[in-house]
């Protein structure tokens, strides 16, 4: 059987979104064969695709993807064909402490390949179940950002009902943190440099928002909203430009999630504050199936639903990479096989 997909060819030093035939590959007993219904696209796409000389040429991309199981290895009992299914960004993290040699198994990175296709093959433990409230689309946003905002704020951050929540920009990972902290009961402030954003945000329940255009000095604002205490968890997203003002900002105690590199890599800020703080960082790389799994019973408990910024047919697949890449997107931006 041959699966349609998308695999990113190199031309001279770059690499380029091409569509190709693959053959399923033949399920090893404890592997199940998913028929892939919906995909999304994360920050980490673009990376992947600019990375002519760390990414194998033909990888096929993405991590986040939702389907039907289509068929079971001979030793498979934890599903049965039909069932609704996600599998994990890390394939081999089920749960406990993480090792760095997932690092080179994350779908869809360097050199495994990914979900943007129509089947796709993993182990039985690599996946969970789907919500019954979520669509595919839906379900598809929650692999990488959905996680990584759960496994922030809940999984490390053991985020309380009362405390204070910094999230910024409106991109997946800051509205699931958004949508997250605010189910839980927490005060959410949301940074953005669009006013129009802000008011979205605001109908999800944001506590409080920030124009960093308008107020550059967004940590000393936030330190007014907060009557000088600073906020209690901060969804770091930002990098070397941000990452001051986050120290700045954070309360005593407090925890800065570090997760993105929208400004790019290599912050190297002023950490003395911190110990005065009693205050701590946390690095936080997507999660595992167990942190997968405790999302999902929450997203299914609460009846939260992501938000998406616009869904793409299979044959328009590059056409959401450009979406993604013009960064004016609110949520996530996905695909789906279905269209």
């Amino acid at each position: 059987m041959l699966s349609r997909n998308y695999a990113l060819t190199k031309q001279d030093s770059s690499l380029t979104l091409t569509q190709a035939t693959k053959p399923v590959s033949q399920l090893a007993p404890t592997q199940i064969l998913i028929k892939v219904r919906a995909a999304s696209l994360n920050y980490r796409d673009l990376l992947t695709m600019g990375d002519a000389d760390g990414t194998r040429d033909g990888l096929i991309p993405l991590s986040d993807a939702a389907g039907v199981v289509a068929a079971i290895g001979s030793e498979v009992t934890k599903w049965t064909i039909g069932d609704r299914v996600s599998p994990n960004f890390f394939p081999a993290w089920r749960g406990g402490a993480f090792s760095p040699v997932h690092l080179s198994n994350a779908l869809g990175g360097g050199q495994t390949d990914g979900v943007l296709s129509e089947y796709v093959v993993i182990d039985q433990t690599a996946a969970v179940a789907i919500p019954d409230h979520l669509s595919f689309v839906e379900a598809a946003t929650l692999p990488c950002a959905g996680v990584t905002a759960w496994h922030a704020l809940f999984e490390r951050g053991q985020l309380q009902a009362g405390e204070t929540v910094l999230v910024q920009g409106t991109g997946g990972v800051a509205l699931f943190g958004l949508q997250l902290a605010t189910a839980n009961g927490a005060r959410v402030i949301v940074t953005s440099s669009s006013d129009a954003k802000l008011e979205r945000a605001m109908a999800l329940g944001a506590w409080k928002v920030i124009n960093y255009k308008t107020q550059p000095d967004w940590d000393q604002a936030v330190m007014a909203l907060t009557d000088g205490h600073g906020v209690d968890h901060i969804l770091e997203l930002g990098g070397p430009d941000t990452y001051n003002r986050s120290i700045a900002a954070i309360a005593p105690g407090g925890r800065i999630a570090q997760i993105g590199v929208l400004s790019g890599f290599g912050a190297q800020p002023n950490l003395t504050p911190l110990q005065f703080k009693n205050a701590s960082i946390n690095g936080i790389c997507v999660g595992s199936v167990e942190h997968y799994e405790r999302l999902n019973a929450f997203m299914a408990e609460r009846a939260i639903q992501p938000i998406v910024d616009e869904v793409f047919a299979f044959d328009e697949a590059p056409l959401a990479y450009e979406r993604l890449r013009a960064a004016g997107h609110f949520g996530k931006i996905a695909i789906s096989f279905d269209r």
